[in-house]
């Protein structure tokens, strides 16, 4: 194989190859794909180009501008698709959700939705049949669907498939939806006289109660104080009045606290947080609520309010005095050694998709990283974030943000909201993409230091008992890497809980492998700080390029660390979890890949909603999923063990039908997978894949 193919090529077996050598799949650009969008500078750039009726500029270049130009357009061929936009497909008759569910309406006639049901079912689409595990094949049709929901039988109703099953009602004793599920004849009975009713199931409903109600459900009243900035942050508010009297102290006159926040040296944090400094608090602005402590500097006494709903203003006026602020060695320790953590993950490690990883291995896992304003102006979608199953043993909630005056505020509010559903909060400091590190945020903290202490030393308080985490990089410029001078500091003199560290500078993205040996040093940075001081030992655990069990525990026993975040990886082969605990390379079939797409797609049902709303929401993300997933290469296929990530493969064909299918890059394949399990995509649906080297064909229709 060495002589065949470049370095960096998958060592696919001959046996199995479609092409040449030369023919690989095509680059995967994943820097291009995390960036944000920016529609108006595009179009700018565009409109610069061309000549006033329009056509494009002609320009003479050079033999170096050429090539530039060549390298530049063979970038964009493998990088993202701006652009892109989700419409929801529904009903045609938009049947009220009240009604659907409850057969009431508080709006009655002045509903601006059908109360009609008869109408309705008419118009509903056909309903879907979703296979058990028994149905599903690894050779074609891959799915056997009986014959009354294939449509080869005289239905009872125009739209409903009594034969059929609805995995939420399944698992929970009903469906929310009611009327309005896709799924409907699996929880719906037709009386004699031509009646319809819904089902319940008690047994199963007080089951699901607790073992499958979502957790972190943020209240309306909530997100309405927050749009009106009314939302009351008292411990934010006494964090800001004192480090003002710091400030003062230290420059002698009046400032404002936004802008000594920014502005103040490394120094001042340090000041902050020396236990002997002498600072006392100025008296907190009407009544002081109930409390519990709170982590600060010693001799900044904080009022705490406690993670419980906001007491009335009557008894809120009968409050005890505060307690002792909480120190950092009585907060809740993170005990992480021989856990596996599924890191942050944009888009595709929302809810559904951690859920299947923690029915893999997964032991701690954290939600997609939310922008701290976003949170503050009340947007649902932020919020949705920090929901979370029961099944996640050790969940945490991730943060993004520039400044302390809206990174301190939030965490108190999550922390309020979030009574007990959360068990830590992780602070980017890692994230490279350009759209966040221009505003100050993610990696770029790295480079401010006095700042980064600000912001978490006042989370650290903000949070009350729940531990704090960093998520960082070794740096922001190639070439130097600061994170072994940084990371000292951050567990000893800020309190972090826990630490993570990739493996790589903001610059390089993912282009090159991650540093393990410096990693090392960082944590015997770490570590030689703590015996030092007889602080105790946190939690470091590394990122970058894990793939495999042999992987991850050589890196773990190489660098010291306590354990290795699985991003990538885990979009890629999601029992990668399973290979880490199991200490071994799993050779898994496609059939048994498929049920995990059939498991994914019903914790996707269960999450998003079963109407035809929610099915294609469910479906848009599974094939999101699939565009990691086609890259997997069975492991039984390869001349030689273990796999690593960054091997492009060459074309191949699967050990069956099924096995290749779960290889095609064409996102075309990936609905008609997606439709084994949620029926026809709508003609109005279309999916565009993230990445541009995975866009065969005319993007149109690809629904």
């Amino acid at each position: 194989m060495t002589t065949l193919y470049p370095a960096g090529t998958a060592p696919v077996r001959a046996e199995f190859l479609l092409s040449v050598p030369d023919k690989l799949q095509p680059q995967i650009d994943d820097a291009s794909a995390e960036e944000g969008l920016n529609h108006s500078a595009t179009k700018r750039k565009q409109e610069d180009n061309l000549n006033n009726d329009g056509t494009p500029k002609k320009t003479k270049l050079s033999g170096a501008e050429r090539r530039k130009l060549s390298k530049e357009e063979k970038k964009a061929q493998r990088g993202s698709n701006k652009g892109r936009r989700w419409a929801k497909v529904r009903d045609e008759v938009e049947l009220c959700w009240r009604f659907a569910g409850s057969g009431k309406c508080d709006f009655g006639s002045e509903c601006r939705l059908s109360h009609d049901i008869p109408a309705y079912l008419n118009a509903k689409p056909r309903d879907i049949l979703f296979p058990s595990e028994s149905m599903l094949s690894n050779e074609p049709p891959f799915v056997a669907l009986p014959s009354a929901a294939s449509g080869t039988e005289e239905p009872e109703e125009p739209s409903v498939d009594f034969p059929t099953r609805c995995p939420v009602f399944e698992a929970t004793g009903s469906c929310r939806l009611g009327l309005k599920c896709r799924f409907l004849g699996g929880h719906m009975r037709k009386a004699e006289d031509g009646t319809v009713s819904l089902v319940e199931d008690e047994e199963r409903k007080s089951v699901a109660l607790t073992a499958n109600t979502e957790l972190n459900y943020v209240s309306p009243t909530t997100l309405k104080l927050l749009r009106t900035k009314k939302c009351p942050t008292p411990v934010s508010d006494n964090y800001f009045q004192a480090l003002k009297v710091v400030v003062n102290d230290q420059n002698g006159k009046e400032d404002d606290h936004d802008v000594s926040i920014e502005t103040e040296s490394a120094a001042l944090v340090a000041s902050l947080a020396t236990p002997d400094a002498d600072v006392a608090p100025p008296p907190a602005s009407g009544p002081i609520r109930p409390h519990s402590v709170s982590s600060a500097p010693s001799g900044i006494v904080v009022a705490q309010p406690a993670p419980t709903k906001w007491p009335s203003d009557e008894a809120a006026a009968q409050a005890d005095l505060p307690d002792v602020p909480l120190r950092f060695q009585e907060k809740k320790r993170l005990h992480w050694s021989d856990k596996t953590y599924l890191g942050p993950l944009t888009t595709v490690g929302n809810l559904p998709f951690r859920r299947l990883c923690v029915s893999l291995g997964a032991d701690i896992t954290c939600g997609e990283m939310g922008l701290a304003t976003s949170f503050l102006s009340g947007s649902k979608e932020e919020w949705s974030l920090v929901r979370r199953h029961p099944s996640e043993k050790m969940f945490g909630v991730q943060i993004a943000g520039s400044k302390p005056a809206t990174l301190v505020p939030i965490a108190e509010v999550i922390a309020r909201e979030c009574d007990g559903g959360i068990d830590f909060m992780d602070l980017n400091c890692g994230c490279p993409i350009d759209l966040v590190f221009r505003t100050g945020s993610g990696s770029a903290l790295l480079d401010a230091a006095g700042k980064l202490g600000k912001i978490l030393i006042g989370m650290n308080r903000a949070l009350g008992e729940i531990p704090l985490t960093i998520k960082m990089r070794t740096g922001v410029k190639e070439g130097r890497n600061t994170a072994h001078k940084l990371m000292p500091r951050i567990g000893a003199e800020w309190n972090v809980a826990a630490m993570t560290l990739h493996g790589r500078t903001r610059q390089q993205r993912y282009a090159k492998l991650a540093d393990w040996e410096y990693i090392r040093e960082c944590v015997n940075a770490v570590r030689a700080r703590e015996a030092d001081e007889g602080l105790p030992r946190i939690p470091i655990f590394g990122g970058g390029d894990a793939f495999s069990a042999q992987d991850y525990w050589s890196k773990v026993e190489s660098s010291g660390v306590d354990g290795v975040m699985i991003a990538r990886g885990a979009l890629i082969k999601p029992w990668i979890f399973t290979e880490i605990k199991e200490r071994r390379e799993w050779d898994i079939s496609s059939r048994e890949r498929l049920e995990l797409i059939r498991k994914y797609a019903e914790f996707g049902l269960d999450h998003f909603g079963t109407d035809t709303a929610g099915v294609n929401t469910a479906r848009r993300y599974l094939c999101e999923a699939l565009s990691f997933h086609y890259r997997y290469v069975p492991i039984g296929l390869l001349e030689c063990l273990p796999p690593r990530i960054n091997d492009r493969a060459p074309l191949f064909r699967g050990r069956d039908e099924l096995e290749t299918l779960l290889a095609s890059g064409d996102s075309r394949d990936w609905v008609k997978i997606s439709e084994m399990f949620l029926g026809p995509a709508p003609e109005s649906w279309t999916f565009t894949p993230k990445h541009k080297s995975n866009a065969y064909g005319s993007e149109e229709g690809q629904g």
